[in-house]
This record gives structure tokens, sequence and C-alpha cells, in this order.
């Protein structure tokens, strides 16, 4: 669903812009930028009930121009609202991604049907900044950061070079498929027992199958179970929102220039020091 819909047009728009960015200051929101397309600056709310305000990206996108026509940027608004608030099951616009991780990004993707390969590469560029060598500060390593004992658990020799290694790119990134997949079950899992509720609205869905996966990677889903849900903290919420502003990107939509976008450069809380 196109969340921006109905947004987008009339006298009363810059009013809604005005005011959706001082309700975010006002509530303790996250507020992060985001760069479309290298030209509009724009600060994404994600508020502390769980949802994106989709309809901030449309006007500012509307209101402020993207290099367009009226109605081509209001499409492109649509589109990358479309995307981002999705399930990140898009085709995936090879030419954003390293060629030589191109194969087990779209092998990782396709272990199971709610991970795609758009989500694979949004998470390792959050995660590491593509930089296999990638060391976190509690032993995380390569382009995945999985703590030590879950890579040990969902590792395998991938690439048959007779080791199993974070460090090897398609071993890391194969065990990250197969971990959000677990993950992913397991968020199903809770929904169908109506242990976490799932809720819809013209602001997206909160407590999709796919935010339960991610942040069940980012704190573990015992957090997601005791919170009955995505954790409704700025980390979680951040951590999400990083991901999911990335797949309009990696669908080949307004992709901005690198490091512009959340997680692009793993800050000193994530993982930050290459192996040596």
């Amino acid at each position: 669903m196109g969340a921006g819909e109905g947004e987008s047009g009339g006298g009363g728009g810059s009013n809604a812009v005005r005011d959706t960015m001082v309700a975010g200051a006002g509530c303790g929101c996250l507020m992060l930028p985001l760069v479309m397309s290298g030209t509009v600056f724009i600060v994404v709310i994600y508020g502390g009930f769980g949802v994106l305000l989709a309809p901030l990206i449309a006007l500012i996108l509307l209101f402020h121009g993207g290099g367009g026509s009226d109605s081509a940027n209001e499409d492109t608004a649509d589109r990358t609202l479309t995307i981002i608030q999705g399930d990140g099951k898009g085709e995936l616009d090879t030419s954003m991604v390293p060629e030589d991780l191109l194969d087990p990004i779209q092998k990782a993707g396709e272990l199971c049907g709610a991970i795609g390969p758009i989500v694979i590469a949004s998470q390792v560029e959050k995660e590491s900044g593509f930089n296999a060598s990638m060391v976190g500060p509690n032993g995380e390593q390569g382009l995945s950061q999985l703590p030590p004992d879950i890579f040990k658990q969902y590792g395998k020799d991938d690439d048959d070079n007779n080791k199993t290694s974070a460090l090897d790119a398609k071993d890391s990134i194969m065990a990250q498929g197969r971990y959000l997949c677990d993950l992913a079950d397991q968020g199903q899992k809770m929904l169908d027992s109506g242990e976490v509720k799932q809720t819809t609205d013209d602001n997206g869905t909160t407590n999709s199958v796919l935010d339960l996966a991610l942040a069940g990677y980012d704190v573990g889903m015992d957090a997601v179970r005791a919170a009955k849900g995505v954790p409704q903290t700025n980390e979680v919420l951040g951590y999400v929102l990083a991901i999911r502003t990335q797949f309009a990107k990696y669908q080949g939509i307004g992709a901005p220039p690198a490091g512009a976008t959340p997680g692009v450069t793993p800050t000193p809380t994530d993982s930050a020091t290459p192996a040596a």
C-alpha cells in the first residue's frame, strides 16, 4: 500500500511538513537523515509508536522538488514510500552490489519466502559497510557481523574452501540468511499464536514479520518477545529504519551518494575495527 497516498496535494502540505517535524521534535522520536537522488535532504521520523511517518517524505519530495515535474516527483515519492514500507522482496538492482558479493546475496535472499536479496544487501551495508574484514566490539566478524555463537550455529563452509569462517564473504552472508529466516519463522509463530499483535494503517504495518526478524537480529528474539513486538527504543527502531531506508536504493530508485544514508559507515557502537 502506498503510505503517502492522499497526503501530497493542496495548500496544507507545507503545514503538514511543519507539524510533523514539530511533533517529531517534541515526542522524543528518533530522527534520521536520508538523501534521495543526491538532491533532496529529508528527515525521516520513526516514532515511538513504531511506524514510519511516510507522508513527510512524499511532501518534501513534492514541495521541494526532485528536478522533475510535480507528477514525476510525486510518483517517485509514492514508489519510494511503498518500497521502504514493503517487504523488501522487489527485484535487486545488481549494479548497487559489489560484483563479488552478488551471488551469495542473491542465494541468501532465496533461502525463505520472508527474506529477499534486497533485505540481505541492505543489512550487510548497515552491519559492515561491505567490509569483509570488519571485527566488532564483541567478537563479531565479517560482512554480516553475527555474534560468534550465532555464526557457529548458522555458519557453514558455503564457499567450499574447507573452512567455515565469518571472514569468508559467502560463509558470512549465507549464515546471515539462515539466521534471518529462522528469526522470521519465530516472528511468524509469535503472530500466529497472538503473542504479538500486528496492525496496519495509513502509515504502514507495525510488527511485520520482517520487522520482527530485523529487530531480533539486532537485540535478540527474547527482547522482541518480552516487548511483545519490535522494542520501542531508539536503538531498535533506528536499526530497522536504517535498513529499510536502503530498500529503494537496492531496487534502483533514488540511489543516494555513498555514505549518505544511515548505516553506510558503522558507528563506534557498531562494528568498527578491521581484522588484522
